[in-house]
């Protein structure tokens, strides 16, 4: 659960969320969230002005922080059928499954209906489906491979890139342009026995830079690997690399799904 403040809080480290509901887009309470806050944002200030800030200190998560409160049917105890449903849809893993509990239980037990649902032939008694089910949970099922994806947490540019990773033919060009301001105050003296007087003068300079960085080329299906050592090339730092992903999966050549949390 992902909590920001809105009012004068300036910084939600060491934070604790008070019982709060959660409420759906008909306007009912589904759930509550209470508990402490996890933040990764810094934010300090010195008493001369001084102020450091790193990330967003404005925003944190709870982890498991939810609590449902609604009561969700469950027709377990009447349903000829017991359905399962898969956490990630996935034809590989979900054919896996209906084949382990077939070759256990016997043909047509377990019926696939999807890439996600199955449904499974259990005994009516109560006692002797639990127990069944409880055979069936403790199977060993080889699942299928991974989706490919990239997940970005923006707040404190961690990437995370699966192994499955692949990116097709693509050139890529990253920089940043510095503009630093410097103002320097100075006393202007009036020259001996003039009728002028001191004042005071505000001399300002602004700079532009921007670093000459080679471009980089990926060959079609390279690996993790050779992504992490070609941005590593041109020492790209974790927001520019998230940037350098969102580059390529708008460009169409990043075989991933793109999670930004």
């Amino acid at each position: 659960m992902t909590v920001s403040a809105i009012g004068k809080a300036s910084n939600l480290r060491g934070g604790t969320l008070l019982l709060t509901s959660l409420r759906g887009v008909d306007g009912e309470i589904y759930a509550i969230s209470q508990g402490s806050l996890a933040a990764t944002g810094i934010d300090a200030t010195a008493a001369a002005g001084s102020k450091v800030v790193i990330g967003v200190p404005t925003a944190a998560r709870i982890p498991q922080g939810a609590t449902v409160e609604r009561i969700v049917d469950n027709p377990f105890d009447k349903a000829e059928r017991v359905v399962l449903n898969v956490r990630d849809s996935d034809f590989t893993t979900t054919t896996a499954i209906v084949n382990v509990i077939n070759t256990r239980f016997g043909a047509d037990v377990a019926r696939a209906m999807d890439g996600v649902t199955i449904s499974l032939q259990a005994p009516l008694d109560l006692t002797q489906r639990v127990a069944f089910m409880s055979m069936v949970e403790n199977m060993d099922v080889m699942p299928g491979e991974p989706s490919a994806r990239v997940v970005v947490n923006a707040r404190t540019g961690t990437v995370v890139i699966s192994r499955n990773v692949r990116v097709t033919a693509a050139a890529v060009s990253h920089g940043t342009i510095s503009v630093s301001v410097a103002v320097t105050n100075e006393i202007s003296q009036p020259n001996a026995f003039s009728n002028g007087t001191t004042a005071g003068v505000q001399n300002a300079e602004v700079a532009v830079s921007e670093p000459n960085k080679p471009m980089f080329i990926f060959s079609p299906g390279v690996d993790l690997r050779q992504i992490v050592d070609a941005v590593n090339q041109v020492g790209a730092t974790p927001s520019a690399l998230i940037a350098i992903l969102e580059a390529l999966k708008s460009a169409g050549s990043l075989r991933a799904d793109l999670l930004v949390i």
